[in-house]
């Protein structure tokens, strides 16, 4: 707020915070991990991915999901995901959708992996998480993600590419290419037919 806008007082006051407290709040998201509680655990996989579907989550045919995301985001956070066919996505993972996250087909997230769209600019000594940044990422066709990875804002992931467990993206990856630590670094060129565990 600008010295030159005057505070908001009473009523306007009240209203100003209510939004303030509030605004991440998604009736529909707490609906449907109501109705998702009621699915064990690594059953009815794509019965949970019918549900985010109908949820309004853009979600690709022949998609699992092992367990629900974590999932935070803005007003707009159902138009925010978009996942493509014949994905597979595992225990634990985390989406923070204040902007896009797109999973082209096939992409295989393990347990834990975290997907992160938003990060602070760098501010005064005394306060150095300023302003917050947002940038969508993507992971191309046929990616796997290993366990506990963390991909940072603005990262695509080529496709193809393995990103070993564990391992923190804050570049873009070569289609692919295995890498992996943190930061992750490029380990080996994948031939397009090579098979590899992370």
């Amino acid at each position: 707020m600008s010295r030159s806008e005057p505070k908001p007082t009473g009523f306007r006051k009240v209203v100003t915070l209510l939004q303030e407290e509030t605004g991440g709040i998604h009736p529909r998201l707490i609906a449907l991990n109501a109705a998702l509680s009621f699915l064990p655990r690594h059953y009815a996989q794509r019965a949970r991915a019918r549900l985010f579907s109908r949820a309004g989550f853009r979600i690709g045919d022949g998609t699992r999901i092992v367990a629900p995301p974590r999932i935070n985001g803005g007003s707009d956070l159902f138009s925010k995901l978009v996942v493509g066919q014949d994905c597979v996505i595992e225990a634990d993972c985390v989406f923070d959708l204040g902007e896009r996250i797109t999973l082209g087909d096939r992409v295989t997230l393990s347990p834990g992996v975290m997907i992160l769209t938003s990060t602070h600019e760098l501010d005064i000594r005394e306060h150095r998480a300023g302003p917050v940044q947002l940038s969508p990422v993507t992971i191309e066709h046929g990616a796997w993600l290993g366990a506990r990875a963390i991909i940072l804002p603005g990262v695509t992931v080529g496709a193809g590419a393995i990103v070993n467990p564990g391992s923190v993206v804050n570049k873009d990856v070569l289609p692919q290419t295995r890498v992996g630590g943190s930061p992750a670094m490029q380990l080996e060129v994948l031939k397009s037919n090579e098979t590899a565990a992370p």
